[in-house]
């Protein structure tokens, strides 16, 4: 009689491995996409040395977004893993989740260059809801990947304990109101909602790189 075959360890392991290393590469073309925005001036335009200055200070709105979305994507790279950390195995629903967490941050070029485009001119205001937009639909998707993964225990190591789940579960509770906020935010002021984002970022860098010094192994 033959008995199904239930993965061991390793094997469970190298599943978990595959599926961080493929989301370590969608990080990575997320992260290359945004320097595509920042254009070079050209150099027949540029008549004197003070010309190119000047066309290069004319370009700030392009290197405020690449840097807030470059520090944006990191973060959300150093939690992603963060989180796999603690993860054992994977399952169908846990990578459908994953990909959506990932669609949003391959996205997050898209609004970027748009906030970079518009902002301190009309239509700032639209730019800046959808900046906002896809930040809370990353929240969510960091929420639903560890409320799947962490309820009744279901893909986490044995080794991860009650307290590690409540003190997750409990920074993800504290800052998702905060997306909320800046997201309504956006309707009323655009710097104060951009401010409240990047609040959060360092908010999560702090925790992320906590996080990753006493992760679970």
């Amino acid at each position: 009689m033959d008995h199904e075959h239930r993965p061991n360890a390793t094997e469970l392991s190298r599943e978990t491995g595959r599926v961080e290393a493929f989301s370590d590469g969608v990080f990575a073309i997320a992260l290359t996409l945004l320097i595509l925005d920042i254009k070079v001036p050209r150099a027949f335009s540029i008549a004197v040395p003070h010309e190119l200055t000047a066309a290069l200070l004319k370009e700030w709105p392009s290197f405020f977004g690449y840097i807030l979305s470059f520090v944006f994507i990191l973060i959300g790279w150093i939690n992603h893993h963060r989180l796999f950390t603690h993860i054992l195995r994977v399952n169908g629903t846990f990578l459908l989740l994953n990909g959506f967490l990932l669609l949003t941050f391959t996205f997050q070029p898209f609004p970027t260059s748009l906030l970079a485009e518009y902002i301190g001119h009309p239509g700032e205001r639209v730019a800046g809801i959808i900046y906002a937009s896809v930040s809370l639909l990353i929240a969510i998707g960091y929420q639903l990947l560890w409320r799947y993964a962490a309820y009744n225990h279901r893909l986490l190591k044995r080794n991860v304990n009650k307290d590690m789940i409540k003190q997750i579960s409990r920074e993800f509770n504290r800052s998702f109101p905060i997306f909320v906020l800046a997201f309504i935010l956006s309707f009323i002021s655009v710097p104060a909602s951009l401010g409240l984002l990047s609040l959060l970022m360092l908010f999560f860098a702090v925790t992320g790189f906590t996080a990753a010094e006493t992760g679970v192994e």
